[in-house]
């Protein structure tokens, strides 16, 4: 956690959820319960349907990012996301295959952080337009660390399939 003089400064998180195993929406909506018990929400986004990227042949995701505060450093913040999805059921049987939840760090503060276990920002999200809307929904003028504007990597990835098709019934942007 950062500190200003003495005192204590939560951290803002931008997390992306996304399920494509069992009752996706519930899957997403327990995985926000979760995760309410250590971070503070600020912001949620609509749920967005997406093909899977990878390996095609799985069903569709659900994706949805949050903003939120905390007060755990990105490695315990990883740990915790982790115990959250095998929690609720996430396997690790092939990499980009079927899950129940999967929670990636995308931004953490505007902090830059390469290690064997965490990459931040997520080396992918700005290829992702399942991961770039809702997080555009819920920071519209959002910047990267090196200070270019999330929205400017839209136009790369434009063709991608995504579609807005519900909300969670949690507090949204600007709610606390």
């Amino acid at each position: 956690m950062p500190l200003l003089g003495s005192i204590q400064v939560a951290s803002v998180v931008y997390l992306s959820l996304g399920s494509n195993i069992g009752e996706r929406k519930k899957s997403l909506e327990e995985a926000i319960k979760e995760l309410k018990t250590k971070l503070g929400i600020l912001a949620i986004s609509s749920v967005y349907q997406s093909k899977p990227i990878g390996l095609e042949d799985q069903p569709d995701f659900y994706n949805l990012v949050i903003k939120a505060r905390t007060d755990l450093n990105p490695h315990q913040l990883l740990d915790y996301i982790q115990h959250i999805e095998v929690n609720l059921g996430r396997k690790r049987e092939a990499r980009w295959g079927p899950r129940t939840i999967d929670i990636d760090i995308l931004l953490y503060n505007n902090q830059v952080i390469s290690s064997d276990r965490l990459v931040i920002p997520h080396p992918r999200m700005i290829e992702r337009l399942f991961v770039l809307k809702p997080l555009l929904e819920v920071e519209p003028e959002l910047e990267l660390p090196d200070r270019k504007e999330v929205k400017n990597y839209l136009e790369k990835i434009k063709n991608q399939k995504v579609e807005k098709i519900t909300e969670i019934a949690t507090p949204r942007r600007g709610s606390q």
